[in-house]
């Protein structure tokens, strides 16, 4: 049953035919609703290109409109337009997987100099790098023997690792929203959710950020930088759109959310320790940790800011 987008009471009709505008094509009259007063769904007039740029804004409307007016069915079932942009995510989180390990693998200049230079007075890279770079260097060599592969066994490989890495993100969290057994329903924490395919479409939708590396094509910048900025994106994008589905807190969404990105960490690297690059950072968790560290440091200085602008 839609609802409308501005307070969430149940509609009968969005809108109904007549008394629109016949001069631009739009013979329609939106819906107001008699809770708020205003239209039930303003998106229905409105193209792609506002829908997306207001994705991107993360505003609660939208994910209304598409998550209960639009793209959820009642049988609880995939619609078509949902699975091309999940098989469209899966494809650009395989060039942004392969791109970063391989950038990752491939030793800069300086690396290289300095195992010259360690090899030239009998050093190992061990010793130098305390233990760590060892680690590193067999990651390396593995990618090594991985990029003398074929190029479509080295697709396949990758394109294994997101999709088993993307299974275990929307695995978790449909078990934590809609099964019986999940400790989030026993805790009372949030009820069961009884539409796991809906869950997945909030997920897939609000993970339309990663496509903006389609930029790459146009402008050349590093990319796992670029990685690290759209994931924390996502991250936002997938708490807003578990909290609207869902109907909970902040807090729970936020957990639902670290449980699936744990979940698809844990994944990559099993699937990377199989294929013997367990020294691949496949998540690029050392700059995350740094971002995290930044991120809370800054959230420390504006407490001390607010606490000193408190006291006057």
């Amino acid at each position: 049953m839609p609802i409308c987008i501005e307070c969430r009471h149940p509609v009968k009709t969005l809108w109904r035919e007549g008394g629109g505008d016949k001069s631009t094509g739009h013979n329609i009259r939106l819906t107001v609703c008699k809770n708020c007063g205003r239209f039930c769904d303003k998106y229905v007039e409105h193209d792609f290109v506002v829908l997306f740029i207001d994705l991107v804004l993360i505003k609660p409307q939208v994910y209304r409109h598409l998550l209960h007016n639009t793209l959820m069915k009642d049988e609880d079932e995939f619609a078509p337009s949902i699975i091309r942009l999940g098989v469209l995510l899966l494809l650009f989180d395989v060039y942004l997987t392969w791109a970063r390990i391989e950038k990752q693998s491939v030793p800069s200049s300086s690396s290289s100099l300095d195992l010259a230079s360690s090899g030239a007075s009998g050093s190992t890279p061990s010793s130098t790098n305390g233990g760590g770079g060892a680690s590193t260097t067999v990651g390396n060599s593995n990618f090594g023997r991985l990029a003398q592969q074929p190029i479509v066994l080295q697709y396949i490989f990758f394109l294994l690792l997101c999709t088993l890495s993307t299974l275990a993100f929307h695995g978790s969290i449909r078990f934590l929203t809609s099964s019986r057994y999940s400790p989030l329903s026993f805790l009372g924490i949030l009820p069961q959710y009884s539409r796991p395919n809906s869950v997945s479409t909030a997920l897939l939708v609000s993970s339309s950020t990663k496509l903006f590396p389609i930029l790459m094509v146009i402008w050349e910048y590093d990319v796992p930088a670029a990685a690290r900025s759209l994931g924390w994106a996502v991250v936002a994008n997938n708490v807003e759109a578990l909290k609207i589905l869902l109907d909970c807190g902040y807090g729970v969404a936020s957990l639902l959310a670290m449980a699936g990105a744990l979940s698809r960490w844990v994944m990559g690297r099993v699937v990377l320790w199989a294929a013997g690059l367990e020294g691949v950072d496949s998540a690029g968790e050392h700059s995350v940790a740094e971002d995290g560290r930044a991120l809370g440091a800054l959230l420390m200085h504006a407490m001390d800011w607010a606490g000193r602008l408190a006291v006057g």
